[in-house]
């Protein structure tokens, strides 16, 4: 009888999920077809969801077809609603509405994570987001849409909501973006409000006096402290009792686990992650690995955990796809470990900052970090080609990048 490793989703930790259950399976058994490994996701594509901070999101996605059928992954197009874990099956539903049922030896949830949205009055109304792939393109596009108007404070005026890692990178590419579009010698303002008493709270100190700099020299403010009690058409209020006048308001402020986390039994974080055991298996449920934005897991022996970010979920996927199968071939699943962290920061025209370590030390910064964040970008986390020998290679859970320990 055919057994089967459904994975939900194909963001980073979904497609290498995939990619790494098929090598195991391909080394073990050759082309045998006893273990189907099956993706679920709304698009056979990846979004580089790292990227949409930046201009033309629309183009920042990669195909997964042909890798997927180069590899031996089934994809099924539709989008995961339901988790029935007594009966290991999941409900989809398609494009066109319709539902099915499909059931699962091994269930990989790996659905990602989404930009929390509080009940803030008008932020559903009036504020724009990057989280996702159209959004950020529908953002793109208010953003032209400004030329068409009349010169004024309130359209030179971009509010991002959020001084963390994605609030820091779209408001340091914002002052030359917004130039761009409304002319050079435009007078642009772009606020960066932030709750917290430093900007970059989740960051720590370690880099902090080069993002301050940076925003200081792109002409970016930093309102600290505040936080947003009201989004309109024409600007927010702050906590302060101050009123910021502006045409364009960004919420970066904050993710959560998909909410599909929510359907399996098990501890969670604040995030809604599902706590998991080294080998990414959800303890409440031994035929559940969670991964990428909806697992926490040890990273190493030193107590830090993983953050919501494709560094991380790369080798999540990897590990969570050669566990479940694994688990299924009777083969001893590896402890996932990542001890090594870094932070590459954009910071727009000023270049960028990389930290090494979990206290983010600085190790480089300016164009210098620029042009490493920018192939990283571009090259390091898109997905490998259509050719099964190279997926299978860098698949393997043990792949090392040689000589970037700053990642």
């Amino acid at each position: 009888m055919q057994q089967r490793i459904l994975i939900i989703g194909s963001g980073f930790a979904g497609m290498w999920s995939a990619l790494a259950a098929r090598r195991l399976i391909h080394l073990t058994q050759g082309e045998a077809t006893e273990i189907q490994v099956m993706v679920v996701a709304p698009e056979p594509r990846l979004v580089v969801r790292p990227r949409l901070y930046e201009a033309n999101p629309a183009d920042m996605s990669a195909p997964l077809r042909d890798l997927f059928s180069a590899t031996g992954v089934q994809y099924v197009q539709g989008t995961v609603d339901v988790i029935r874990p007594a009966q290991q099956e999941v409900e989809a539903v398609d494009a066109a509405g319709k539902r099915s049922t499909l059931s699962y030896s091994r269930l990989i949830l790996a659905a990602g994570s989404r930009v929390v949205r509080p009940e803030i009055p008008g932020l559903r109304e009036h504020a724009f987001s990057i989280d996702r792939i159209e959004e950020a393109a529908e953002f793109g596009t208010h953003l032209h849409g400004l030329a068409s108007l009349p010169a004024s404070p309130a359209r030179n005026t971009v509010i991002v909501v959020g001084g963390g890692f994605t609030g820091i990178e779209i408001g340091a590419e914002l002052p030359a973006r917004l130039r761009s579009i409304l002319g050079e010698d435009a007078s642009v303002r772009v606020i960066i409000v932030e709750w917290n008493a430093n900007i970059g709270p989740d960051l720590g100190p370690g880099p902090r006096p080069t993002i301050i700099e940076a925003l200081t020299k792109l002409g970016v403010e930093m309102k600290l402290g505040a936080a947003v009690t009201s989004i309109g058409p024409s600007g927010v209020i702050l906590s302060t009792g101050e009123t910021i006048t502006a045409l364009t308001v960004v919420w970066t402020a904050g993710l959560e686990a998909n909410e599909l986390t929510k359907q399996v039994r098990g501890e969670k974080d604040r995030q809604g992650r599902l706590h998991v055991n080294r080998d990414l298996r959800v303890p409440s449920n031994e035929k559940i690995f969670a991964t990428g934005d909806a697992a926490l897991a040890m990273t190493d022996d030193q107590g830090h955990h993983t953050l919501m970010s494709c560094q991380h979920a790369t080798i999540l996927g990897r590990s969570a796809g050669h566990n479940a199968a694994a688990d299924l071939l009777k083969l001893d699943t590896r402890p996932y470990s990542q001890p090594m962290y870094g932070t590459c920061l954009d910071l727009g025209p000023w270049g960028a900052v990389i930290g090494e370590g979990w206290d983010r030390t600085t190790r480089m910064t300016g164009m210098k970090a620029k042009a490493v964040k920018q192939w990283i970008n571009g090259t390091l986390i898109y997905p490998p080609q259509a050719d099964q020998a190279e997926a299978f290679a860098v698949a393997d859970p043990a792949y090392e990048i040689p000589n970037l320990s700053f990642l």
